[in-house]
């Protein structure tokens, strides 16, 4: 009889182990079903594309949401930057060849910040997206 209340306790506990789990897991991923954290990393991956699609699919969180909203501002800002860069005879031309490389260095720290679960915001375009993000009210 003493071995039953045993095995019960030990259901009770487990059963809410298995709840718990249940919570930290769901805090772990977000409404497109993957993890928050890799979400967060293929807002980069196609520069605002991936952006406007991880946007438009992410209905809940707010830390996808950002990393969407910040790739899309972010590089259409290098995308327009490097338009008009092109235009400019000579100046214009080495400023743009400078330009890639940071650009993709800042694209890999991007990627690699939000893989980490960090909010990482850019001075300018982190701002915005989050001045933008409490306009959406999510």
């Amino acid at each position: 009889m003493n071995e039953d209340k045993d095995q019960t306790v030990f259901k009770e506990d487990a059963v809410q182990s298995t709840e718990s789990e249940q919570k930290k897991e769901k805090e772990k991923s977000s409404s497109t079903g993957m993890d928050k954290n890799v979400a967060g990393m293929l807002c980069y991956l196609a520069g605002f594309i991936t952006g406007i699609i991880f946007l438009v699919i992410e209905k809940e969180d707010r830390f996808v949401r950002f990393h969407a909203l910040q790739s899309i501002i972010t590089f259409a800002i290098i995308f327009v930057a490097s338009l008009v860069l092109t235009a400019v005879p000579i100046i214009g031309w080495l400023i743009g060849i400078l330009l890639s490389p940071l650009s993709v260095i800042l694209w890999i720290v991007l990627m690699v910040k939000a893989y980490q679960g960090k909010t990482f915001k850019l001075p300018i375009a982190g701002n915005m997206a989050e001045k933008q993000l409490d306009s959406m009210g999510k």
